[in-house]
């Protein structure tokens, strides 16, 4: 799929916003310093960044309320073309201006150089060059600090301008003149070929000496962090036939690391609608449990250790057994510093994406039961002893108290792998992974000669791998159901195969993966699930899930269906956006929905591709 990352071109009359008040979800590249990131659109305009890290309050949010949010707008002031692109093997992002009398681009990053796990270094960079001819531009910089709650002074100090609010400070360096408007900074300049421009947004805090940011070290810095991203790559294995895409997934999912815990949240951004207009609006900045084992197998598969062992000191460190609640020993997510309280919150003075309200921050389904994430450590704790480095005997004494619980506790209702708000059920995916849990377990027991109940973990695998088969088969759809005692289908199911819970071939599994594609996939696109019949306490409806997608092109490869597979993986990798990122959902027109990029999707299509690629031979 070669181009896919390649360019997005756009018409505007200034160089700032368009005829909406709103870029598509789509229309943005996004880049990092392993600690926090930033939402760039082809506009040139970075309407999403939140300093110091990924779950700080915004300080340019203008993606959630284009008046109040704030934004750092950098763009051509004439009519332009835009195109936009990453620096071949990087996390830099350009974004090219096409005039009548000029070609400029802007070169957005921030320096990464090393993998320090210091915390407060925090610094972005955006370079203008004109490339060719001559070209006028104009930046406006309006922060709007603690989500546009607080408010904040101007004052310059030489070259720099000071923006300080009660929370936060940060200082904008520049080589061109700026000048106060209010409490906000603007610069208009005009570059001749092969003349650049750099402004450098830096946090002020006592641990980080204030830097200056002249050409020459732009110049620097861009080379270094070029560099770090390059060498990062490098260590990867794939050599398949997707490697564009593969590696593009690899790159964001690193972006999406928090680099001093190891931790890698969800998704950088919160809010960002399922459905325009609807509550189906979420905050992602945080860690799932759920994504351990995807995140561990993509990440050893390409041949980064590193980053899984990372990931597993989170993992082990943070999800440790604690005195059992209603929601169990186990929280499904954690903040990215290990943090257990993220209380859910609504700002109601922020209109939310294209009018979608509420704005969340927090997540209240912290709290809720879901028994499918104990499978989804286990696996990840088996893989990593498995392709990674033998698991310590801390580790597996963690181990064997987890899988305690889960023989004790598997066989009751739980919210589920969708979070629903509308009540516990008792899902065939959260007692699938149950069975995950315990059989990942015995393997490591048996294969290592680890100590173990073995006899207990062994019937209470048994049992839930029966009733499965007798309260989770609809002999009416002939398939596997969302949950016991009806009839309502569930893209989840998908991960049986992959869970290597039921044989791919199985006859009941093949009718499972007819009757999911009669009624849940639209052109290689699959639902989750129907919220009409399976109503989930959120209203409205939903767009086709990117990650349950990737599941069913992995479904397919495994049953032997590798026509079908390599058809739906390849329409899938062109609904990715100009610069092969995915949301969380496609939306019926098929634009992207939800928050943007979301690692579950780019972990998905990591494993797909290989899976499908080796199938290929």
């Amino acid at each position: 799929m070669k181009g896919i990352q390649g360019e997005r071109a756009d018409m505007t009359e200034s160089g700032f916003s368009g005829a909406s008040r709103y870029l598509p979800i789509s229309d943005h590249g996004l880049i990092g310093d392993l600690r926090t990131a930033a939402l760039v659109g082809v506009n040139g305009t970075i309407d999403w960044y939140c300093c110091p890290r990924f779950d700080a309050p915004s300080v340019f949010g203008s993606i959630l309320d284009a008046d109040r949010g704030g934004s750092f707008e950098l763009a051509a002031c004439v009519p332009s073309k835009t195109k936009q692109f990453y620096f071949p093997d990087t996390n830099v992002l350009i974004t090219r201006f096409y005039a009548a009398d000029g070609v400029g681009e802007i070169q957005d990053f921030m320096p990464v150089e090393d993998e320090s796990r210091e915390i407060d270094r925090h610094r972005l960079i955006r370079r203008v060059l004109c490339v060719r001819g001559a070209l006028p531009f104009r930046a406006r910089i309006a922060p709007r600090f603690g989500y546009g709650t607080e408010t904040h002074t101007l004052s310059f100090r030489g070259d720099r301008a000071i923006f300080q609010s009660p929370s936060l400070s940060l200082m904008l360096t520049a080589s061109v003149p700026m000048e106060g408007d209010g409490t906000d900074v603007r610069a208009e300049f005009k570059l001749l070929e092969g003349e650049s421009a750099v402004f450098a947004l830096d946090r002020l805090c006592d641990e980080v000496a204030v830097k200056t940011c002249a050409l020459a070290e732009a110049e620097e810095q861009f080379a270094a962090t070029v560099r770090f991203w390059r060498s990062w790559l490098a260590g990867s294995r794939y050599r398949g036939r997707w490697r564009e895409m593969v590696h593009r997934s690899a790159l964001t999912l690193k972006l999406l690391t928090y680099a001093p815990t190891g931790g890698i949240v969800a998704a950088p951004t919160t809010s960002l609608p399922e459905r325009v207009g609807g509550e189906r609006n979420w905050d992602y900045r945080y860690v799932w449990i759920r994504d351990a084992a995807f995140c561990v197998y993509s990440l050893l598969r390409l041949g980064f250790v590193d980053e899984a062992e990372a990931f597993m000191d989170f993992l082990t460190s943070n999800a440790t057994m604690s005195s059992s609640g209603p929601a169990g020993p186990l929280q499904i997510m954690y903040g990215i510093d290990g943090r257990r309280e993220l209380p859910e919150t609504e700002l109601g003075h922020l209109e939310g994406y294209e009018g979608s309200a509420p704005v969340r921050t927090g997540n209240g389904a912290v709290d809720q039961l879901q028994l499918d994430i104990y499978g989804a450590l286990i696996d990840s704790v088996y893989l990593y002893d498995k392709w990674g480095r033998p698991i310590s005997s801390d580790r597996w004494d963690q181990v064997c108290m987890i899988v305690d619980w889960v023989c004790d506790n598997w066989d009751q209702p739980d919210e589920g792998i969708w979070e629903t708000r509308g009540g516990r059920k008792n899902f065939v995916y959260s007692r699938l992974m149950c069975w995950v849990a315990i059989e990942r377990a015995i393997r490591m027991a048996t294969h290592r000669g680890l100590p173990a109940d073995l006899a207990r973990w062994r019937v209470a695998r048994d049992d839930i791998y029966r009733q499965i088969f007798r309260r989770g088969w609809s002999a009416d759809l002939q398939a596997f159901v969302q949950h016991y005692d009806d009839d309502v289908l569930d893209a989840a199911v998908l991960m049986m195969p992959l869970a290597k819970f039921v044989a791919p071939t199985d006859p009941k599994w093949l009718s499972t993966l007819d009757a999911l594609g009669n009624r849940l996939v639209s052109d290689s696109l699959v639902y989750r699930y129907d919220p009409a019949v399976s109503p989930d306490g959120i209203r409205g409806d939903e767009g086709t899930f990117s990650i349950c997608s990737f599941w069913y092109v992995e479904a397919l490869t495994r049953a032997g269906r590798l026509d079908d597979a390599r058809l739906a993986f390849e329409k899938m990798l062109t609904y990715a956006n100009h610069v092969g990122l995915y949301a969380e959902q496609i939306g019926h027109t098929g634009e992207q929905l939800g928050n943007f990029p979301q690692a579950f999707t780019h972990l998905a299509l990591i494993s797909a591709a290989f899976k499908l690629d080796l199938a290929l031979g």
